[in-house]
């Protein structure tokens, strides 16, 4: 993952070529519940401070360090403002199925979250074959609301993750993984 990104403006081009890659995604029923809002320009430090005002907010509460905030707020901050550009993804439940029963109702919404985190994995994907850098931002799951309403977004599209977009400005840092032995299992009858 890219956390530092040059200045270099990312052409619109490339910008649907995530888009596209994006849309290619499985979905159930076909219904493709993701919607994809774009944040360039002052709309991302617009967003960035709207945020950084919330995560100040949360921290606070849970009785963080103030010196240990404000780093954290930055941290996030030059995250979103150094890309140049951010794709937000969102759910809707719009055209998903409906049930009469809770239990299939919470189905239906887990795998249209699913469908939506498909889509970002193939921007990140397509990104990389791009030589752009990106990065997963879940930080939207924990202020959606404030997400929608700094962006005036639609009233259905329920902000899910933001993927920072921009060319790397290092090569990022290695993320380790735990080994395949600890997370798969083989079944054989």
């Amino acid at each position: 993952m890219i956390r530092r990104y040059t200045d270099q403006p990312v052409p619109r081009a490339m910008i649907e070529a995530l888009l596209e890659a994006a849309i290619s995604a499985p979905s159930p029923h076909n219904r493709q519940p993701w919607r994809f809002a774009v944040v360039t320009g002052e709309a991302r430090a617009k967003l960035a401070q709207a945020m950084g005002d919330q995560l100040r907010r949360d921290l606070a509460a849970d009785s963080m360090a103030a010196d240990v905030i404000e780093r954290d707020v930055a941290r996030s901050y030059q995250r979103i403002t150094s890309a140049q550009a951010g794709i937000l993804g969102c759910l809707t439940m719009g055209d998903m199925d409906v049930y009469p029963d809770a239990r299939r109702n919470a189905a239906e919404r887990w795998m249209a979250g699913q469908a939506v985190a498909a889509a970002l994995q193939n921007v990140l994907l397509r990104a990389g074959e791009l030589g752009l850098g990106a990065c997963w931002m879940c930080a939207p799951l924990f202020c959606p609301g404030l997400v929608a309403a700094t962006l005036d977004l639609p009233a259905d599209w329920e902000p899910q993750a933001l993927i920072t977009v921009g060319y790397p400005a290092d090569e990022g840092k290695a993320r380790g993984r735990k080994p395949l032995a600890d997370v798969a299992m083989w079944i054989e009858v």
